[in-house]
């Protein structure tokens, strides 16, 4: 007890000596040396201050990116025709665009592909993400109760072949899905959607991305996928 009181008086009594020193010396050389020195050299000043303020304006970008460049377009978004209803029905939610997707966080990247599942009426939507989730980035439920299981890939390059067959290997007999899903930022290589198609995976590339993000539902996006997403290995 003796010492929690002395360990206190001590810290009340450094606290005070900082605040002096802040108050009269610290203060004193801010108004008068630095801001002296500034005013007769603002050129200086400024060539020093730019890579700061270019620094803190990347890493708000970063922060803010996924929140500021979700947009609405128009009141509504393209309808998703179901194949049982004749009736077009207009989904409201979030798009994205594709330069904006680009500059998001691997995790943003993923939490933005669970936000479409849900505008796209997806039900038990979840992300997991991290690395304990073997390849279950998001698991979500269409409207006839089949389980959907996505992998996002956020990758600067096509996905090769390995990822695709990783992702085969946990999709149906980890995650028992029955709707298997990989994303791929910038598309699949050539080996990779073979492997895809062989082991009936829905490999989503960049054009279809594309679609999906600007309001096209998933199965929808999905069904409109080319080989242009492709490259060759």
């Amino acid at each position: 007890m003796l010492k929690r009181i002395v360990g206190v008086v001590v810290a009340l009594a450094v606290a005070k000596v900082v605040w002096q020193w802040l108050r009269t010396t610290f203060w004193r050389w801010i108004t008068l040396d630095v801001w002296g020195w500034i005013a007769a050299h603002p050129w200086w000043c400024s060539l020093a201050a730019a890579p700061l303020v270019a620094a803190a304006g990347f890493a708000l970008h970063r922060v803010l990116a996924p929140h500021l460049y979700m947009y609405s377009g128009g009141g509504g978004y393209p309808a998703y025709d179901d194949a049982e209803d004749e009736d077009e029905e207009e989904l409201f939610g979030p798009v994205y665009r594709m330069r904006h997707l680009d500059v998001m966080h691997p995790t943003e990247f993923e939490k933005a592909c669970a936000a479409l599942l849900a505008r796209d009426g997806f039900t038990r939507v979840v992300h997991s993400g991290g690395s304990r989730d073997l390849g279950a980035d998001v698991v979500a439920y269409d409207t006839d109760g089949r389980k959907v299981v996505v992998q996002c890939k956020h990758y600067a390059r096509p996905v090769g072949s390995r990822d695709v067959q990783m992702f085969n290997g946990t999709a149906r007999p980890v995650h028992h899905a029955d709707v298997p899903v990989m994303v791929g930022l910038n598309g699949f290589t050539a080996d990779a959607q073979a492997l895809g198609d062989h082991q009936d995976l829905a490999l989503m590339g960049r054009q279809a991305l594309k679609r999906w993000a600007h309001g096209t539902h998933l199965y929808d996006a999905l069904g409109a996928g080319s080989d242009e997403d492709c490259t060759a290995a």
